[in-house]
């Protein structure tokens, strides 16, 4: 069992960020009766992998992509998914204060009592760290006694040197196949990957298994907020 939560809103910029790193947390969150809304800022339509033998283009490929989105989206149980249209390793040229307040209309309508998105500074890609910096504005303008808790994702090399280990880690064992099924939805980026994966899972090998076990969030630290 997660905490619980009155309601729990979800943003990362491409379709498949949402299954690898929380789709047992989201899961989990709805088998408890725990609304959850997805915003997916972009369709991944620059993503790496058109097939070989080739099954897409740069035209088709977006479409492919929101329909695996739809279908991860199914897979995790969640029936409020936003796509908000974004183009894809774009965010980091688009203007702050729109992305700023594309996140704080996001939270008003859904009001949740959780945020979950990446953590600034340790998310690698430049849409990931363009769309932590745009909830962490957005955040950062609600007044303390009201601002929802935020939930980061972290993975660059020195996350734990800079920032410890994280404070949050979700169970989700029970809700492995789930998991795997919402990977799996994302079958045109993750066909090799998976196939390793549960090679991995079934020789009980704990690299592969860290994957379906839990899932690991840092409290975002307002005292030490470094967003300009």
């Amino acid at each position: 069992m997660i905490e619980q939560q009155r309601q729990v809103l979800v943003i990362f910029p491409h379709p498949d960020d949402e299954a690898f790193g929380v789709s047992g947390t989201i899961t989990s969150y709805i088998k408890q009766g725990t609304p959850v809304t997805y915003a997916c800022l972009t369709l991944g339509e620059m993503g790496r992998n058109l097939g070989k033998p080739q099954f897409a283009n740069r035209e088709t490929l977006p479409d492919i992509r929101q329909e695996e989105l739809k279908k991860a989206a199914e897979a995790m149980g969640v029936t409020d998914l936003r796509m908000m249209g974004l183009r894809d390793k774009t965010l980091e040229f688009e203007d702050d204060m729109d992305m700023k307040n594309m996140i704080q209309g996001l939270i008003e309508d859904v009001d949740p009592s959780l945020v979950i998105s990446f953590y600034p500074g340790y998310a690698v890609h430049p849409d990931h760290e363009a769309t932590a910096r745009a909830v962490v504005r957005a955040l950062r303008d609600i007044d303390e006694g009201e601002r929802p808790t935020f939930h980061a994702v972290a993975f660059a090399n020195n996350t734990e040197e800079n920032l410890g280990e994280p404070d949050v880690v979700n169970d989700i064992r029970d809700v492995q196949e789930d998991k795997l099924n919402a990977m799996r939805a994302h079958i045109s980026q993750t066909a090799r990957m998976l196939e390793m994966l549960e090679q991995g899972i079934q020789a009980n090998d704990p690299e592969a298994l860290k994957w379906v076990t839990n899932e690991r969030f840092y409290t975002y630290d307002w005292n030490n907020d470094q967003v300009t």
